[in-house]
């Protein structure tokens, strides 16, 4: 309880001096300075939800909850796991890093929510319905074949339609249960919707998101000129089947894909994002004027730093949260911001097996991070980020390893491995490609404490790891991490707490907390300690 109490009020009390708004101050862009992707949002009454992308990760298609566009709070997840084939369990050497399920789309009709989401990892498209978005229960219907980055869109006598598709854009119209597609309908909708970028196209448009204004039909999407940036075009029309003309309606720092949303007060705004690499994809918002019936995005054709809205308050704890792993009876055993790389094995993890801490249990054997079962992750956040664990590590067999990550393609791990019948802190530097032990020192005890630190600004896309012996002092280890987004695995990094087998399973680790703070302590860094022993 006193270990509780204590983190609570520090955390408070960061949370006050870093995140609070002074008075008077706007909000600015990115509104939320971390991966959030492939974002839909819609407003009912005064309350904005919205979804977005988290491909591989489990649970899945997140719903975050705002009361003014800017200060977002995670309040549930359309699923616990997309499927159970062994590209989403890790198994039999398969993965589906990059895939899982895609861009979603967002919708509220006739009291019901829905969220829709397609997957090539199944060859399925998903429609996940409920009453209640904040606490479900959530139904779910699938179906053939997996509709690229499609737009769910409900006319106004209740027929339902599906736009998809890369370049050429197409139209069909779902059965009057949503449970299929009516194939007879399935129609071109547009050719080229590429073709207001320019003739010269890499990307062709996709991410479609339709919309109905004032009786006319605005269709969203993104392309993206060679030698160019990601542009926003938008095709209208007067009916839904068209047909469409077209236009650019935003270039600029490559902000694009989304789609439009009003406040009740009748400002208009275009929810998009950008590219901003390591930290991954990340939201902006921009005004939008209505001119000729045409929405004009942004001021004087550019996307503004500042924006007409409440300041933000910060990401923690609404995107990302500290965690002690201390738990109520009426506590969820984890809270929303985690999420598992891959689906877990609900067997080999626990916060109750030893109070106040999470207990990762080792139940296969690899050789391969990437490959390894029940990585618990949370987003990093820009402009930099920290995240620190405590370890406990006596139960740990030979072959193990565990410790703290930070995940993608090219990872960075520091942790212990037990080889010979001795533990050593261990820090690994993949931004190669390849796994490379950088350092190693022999560990005494039965605790170490971790701490990984990642500088975003300006795209610096660094990250470096210490470790300290009594929670107070710091040394830096190994090398830094020069993290790079990678499209094999099409996220931001995360940071991660992992423990994996390498000879025999059954050896486990125990967490003490995760901590993240939206800084690094630049000041309090000491020379490296990069050892090999």
């Amino acid at each position: 309880m006193i270990k509780r109490l204590f983190q609570i009020g520090f955390l408070a009390l960061l949370c006050l001096l870093t995140a609070l708004p002074s008075k008077g101050q706007k909000a600015t862009n990115p509104i939320v300075f971390a991966d959030v992707p492939d974002i839909a949002v819609i407003r009912v009454g005064d309350t904005y939800y919205m979804s977005s992308t988290t491909m591989h990760m489990s649970p899945g298609l997140p719903i975050m909850k705002s009361k003014d566009l800017v200060n977002w709070q995670l309040v549930s997840y359309a699923y616990d796991t997309l499927a159970s084939v062994d590209e989403l369990t890790l198994t039999n050497g398969k993965s589906t890093y990059g895939r899982g399920s895609w861009a979603s789309s967002l919708r509220f009709h006739n009291g019901t929510y829905y969220v829709t989401t397609f997957a090539q990892t199944t060859g399925k498209t998903y429609l996940y319905t409920t009453k209640n978005i904040e606490k479900g229960p959530w139904k779910v219907t699938s179906f053939k074949p997996s509709y690229h980055d499609h737009s769910l869109f409900f006319e106004e006598d209740g027929r339902a339609y599906l736009v998809y598709g890369a370049g050429k854009l197409r139209l069909v119209e779902l059965k009057a249960d949503l449970s299929g597609p009516k194939e007879e309908t399935n129609r071109v909708l547009i050719e080229n919707a590429s073709a207001p970028a320019g003739a010269n196209v890499g990307l062709p448009s996709e991410g479609s998101q339709l919309f109905k204004v004032n009786g006319k039909y605005y269709l969203f999407n993104i392309a993206w000129p060679k030698g160019g940036m990601r542009t926003v075009v938008v095709h209208r029309a007067d009916k839904i089947t068209g047909p469409y003309e077209g236009k650019v309606v935003l270039q600029d720092k490559g902000v694009a894909q989304g789609g439009l949303i009003d406040t009740p007060t009748g400002e208009w705004f275009s929810y998009l994002f950008r590219d901003y690499g390591a930290v991954g994809r990340i939201p902006y918002l921009v005004p939008v004027k209505w001119e000729n019936g045409w929405p004009v995005l942004g001021t004087d054709g550019k996307v503004p730093e500042a924006l007409n809205l409440p300041a933000s308050k910060g990401l923690i704890p609404g995107i990302v949260a500290s965690d002690d792993f201390s738990r109520s009876k009426n506590e969820p055993a984890l809270p929303l911001v985690w999420q598992w790389n891959h689906n877990p094995d609900n067997s080999l993890w626990s916060v109750s097996a030893r109070k106040g801490f999470l207990r990762l249990k080792t139940g296969a054997v690899t050789h391969d991070f990437l490959q390894a079962r029940n990585t618990l992750t949370q987003r990093t956040i820009g402009p930099e980020s920290t995240g620190a664990t405590a370890l406990d590590f006596s139960n740990m067999q030979e072959g193990d390893f565990a410790g703290l990550a930070l995940l993608q393609q090219k990872y960075g791990l520091i942790g212990v491995k037990m080889e010979k019948g001795t533990r050593y802190l261990v820090m690994v530097n993949a931004q190669t490609g390849s796994s490379v032990e950088e350092a190693r020192v022999p560990l005494k005890g039965k605790r170490v404490y971790l701490k990984a630190e990642c500088d975003f600004n300006e795209r610096r896309d660094v990250a470096t790891f210490y470790y300290s012996l009594d929670g107070k002092i710091w040394k830096q280890f190994g090398t830094e991490l020069k993290m790079a987004y990678t499209i094999p695995h099409f996220m931001g990094y995360r940071f991660g707490l992992f423990n994996y087998a390498t000879k025999n399973p059954g050896g486990y680790v125990d967490f003490d907390y995760f901590h993240i703070a939206p800084q690094i302590s630049k000041a309090s860094k000491i020379p490296s300690a990069k050892e090999n022993q």
